[in-house]
């Protein structure tokens, strides 16, 4: 079994700073890309950032410049740098990780709990 279990969410002020971390654990073979999505009350879960095995990342627009997306591959770890942060970007923060479990398996998204990054004024 592959567990994502996140960390790091919380209360700030805005303007203010926070550090997620997802470490993926289990049964796992290789990790291709990971990245974090973000779904805030009544709106669609999107994209904030990615990240490949071999450190390319992308960014959604809104996060340029203030967020940064970071992976340790020996812990199998994927971070999320927030700074600026602003009251839009409140929302629930997932983790996710394209990975397989064995050598000969095929690659499987697998998905982290969530954790809450609320942003007050």
């Amino acid at each position: 079994q592959v567990q994502l279990v996140e960390s790091g969410g919380g209360l700030v002020q805005a303007g203010g700073s926070l550090r997620l971390s997802c470490a993926a654990s289990g049964s796992i073979f290789s990790i291709n890309a990971m990245g974090w999505y973000r779904q805030a009350p009544g709106k669609k879960r999107e994209l904030v950032a990615g990240i490949t095995s071999g450190g390319s990342t992308n960014y959604a627009d809104s996060v340029k410049g203030r967020f940064t997306i970071s992976r340790d591959n020996a812990k199998n770890t994927v971070y999320l740098q927030m700074n600026s942060l602003r009251l839009e970007d409140t929302a629930v923060y997932y983790c996710n990780a394209d990975l397989r479990t064995e050598w000969y398996s095929t690659n499987y998204l697998y998905w982290g709990q969530g954790t809450q990054v609320t942003v007050s004024s």
